[in-house]
């Protein structure tokens, strides 16, 4: 399994963790605390999911959708 995933979520633990589980499946998990920084490594990886927090501190979890879209 190659897939890429995308957390993006303020809540580190919660991060961690999702990053924990989707590891143990195979998934290659690149993981972010803000939106911000989110944007800078989708440019350099692109995701094939993407799992969003909808009230990050520095953007909208829908804003931040919308901008890898427009990226990819």
């Amino acid at each position: 399994m190659n897939e890429k995933i995308l957390v993006v979520d303020d809540e580190r633990e919660l991060a961690d963790l999702l990053e924990v589980y989707l590891k143990n499946d195979g998934y290659t998990v690149y993981k972010y605390y803000n939106g911000r920084d989110a944007l800078e490594g989708v440019e350099e990886n692109t995701p094939d999911l993407a799992i969003l927090d909808v009230m990050l501190p520095d953007m909208s979890g829908f804003d931040l959708c919308r901008r890898i879209r427009e990226k990819l």
